[in-house]
């Protein structure tokens, strides 16, 4: 933990350092993003610089409590244990929230996202649920005051979703939502169905912060963009002109398409928006592999047997399985109601990464 805040105040002073620079000022990309940086990182500096001065006062006292000179003044020995005695408590207050605002700097709270949800298993009854999570989402989007964008969709006749990608705008989205990524299990009986039997169902959630200019430098050249028809539900043609638009980043084979807009130039705008979330999402994997806790919050392949959360129809319950929590408010919580999970969460992932600063 400690080395983590010295790390942070060494980022710190570099900002301000590259802040005090004239020819920053000149800089309309950097400043403002560097400035930003400067101000989240403030308040944790400014605690954790408390905190050493607790400790410089911690050592003067005991100093003067082991000092042979002052054995026999009982009565400054005795004021010395009382502040002794305060400054352990301010101590560990101060540690305590420096414990707290270490979990939130790391949560990326500030990021802006980009929501996918794809249909698994389960055929068009997976496309449904599909349809279901992203009226949740949508509900608690608008909930929570959160601005709200529709990337690119794959509806389906009956009302489902293959595929949406939708963008989320707040400065705590990420924070909230991170949680969600993973394989959602649907348990009911399918509108499709006329036996009454009870199906299972599979989506699977992907929540990808997006990231600024700064933080990824693409080369166009990496990129080939194709332009097509637009096609809706079933594939039937619904323009004359060839406004969607498919782009494939070379170098990882990652493939991104839009047809929602109009316009050409809209779709592709959406589409690399997307497209730079993609890789972002794959760099930072690359660069550090998650511990095994954190690989239960990731997506798999879609199979119902990798499943993060259940929603059980038959007994109106909701199970999140990484943390063991059932809500039997099913009609609530996709109703968009989603803040006693979301809390739930938050507060299991707070523990887990205090209990692992302990540790080391």
């Amino acid at each position: 933990m400690f080395e983590r805040l010295e790390k942070i105040e060494e980022r710190y002073r570099k900002l301000q350092e590259l802040l005090s620079r004239p020819e920053m000022l000149q800089d309309k990309s950097l400043y403002p993003k560097y400035a930003k940086e400067l101000a989240n990182l403030s308040a944790i500096v400014s605690r954790h610089k408390e905190y050493k001065s607790a400790l410089q006062e911690i050592a003067k006292v005991q100093v003067m409590l082991e000092d042979e000179e002052h054995r026999d003044d009982l009565e400054l020995l005795e004021l010395a244990r009382q502040e002794l005695s305060e400054l352990n408590k301010k101590k560990g207050k101060l540690q305590s929230q420096l414990e707290e605002m270490l979990v939130e700097e790391e949560s990326a709270a500030h990021k802006n996202i980009i929501v996918e949800i794809r249909a698994g298993t389960g055929g068009e009854e997976a496309a449904l649920f599909a349809a279901d999570l992203y009226r949740m989402y949508s509900k608690y989007a608008a909930k929570s005051g959160w601005k709200m964008e529709l990337m690119s969709s794959r509806p389906t006749a009956i009302g489902g979703f293959k595929e949406i990608i939708f963008s989320l705008q707040n400065k705590d989205v990420f924070k909230k939502l991170k949680y969600e990524s993973g394989v959602h299990r649907v348990q009911r009986v399918p509108v499709t169905e006329t036996s009454g039997r009870i199906h299972t169902s599979a989506v699977s959630v992907a929540v990808l912060p997006e990231p600024e200019d700064i933080e990824l430098n693409l080369d166009p050249k990496d990129i080939r963009v194709d332009a097509y028809r637009s096609t809706g539900p079933g594939g039937q043609g619904v323009n004359t002109t060839d406004s969607a638009v498919r782009l494939t980043h070379l170098p990882t084979g990652i493939v991104i398409s839009c047809q929602d807009e109009r316009s050409q130039m809209k779709n592709r705008a959406k589409a690399m928006r997307v497209l730079r979330a993609r890789l972002l999402d794959k760099m930072q994997a690359d660069q550090k592999k998650q511990i095994s806790q954190e690989r239960k919050l990731q997506v798999g392949t879609g199979d119902r047997s990798e499943k993060i959360r259940t929603y059980n129809f038959p007994g109106r319950r909701v199970t999140d399985h990484r943390i063991g929590f059932t809500l039997h408010k099913l009609e609530a919580t996709l109703g968009g109601n989603l803040d006693e999970i979301i809390e739930a969460l938050i507060r299991e992932d707070k523990k887990r990464k205090l209990a692992q600063w302990k540790k080391g």
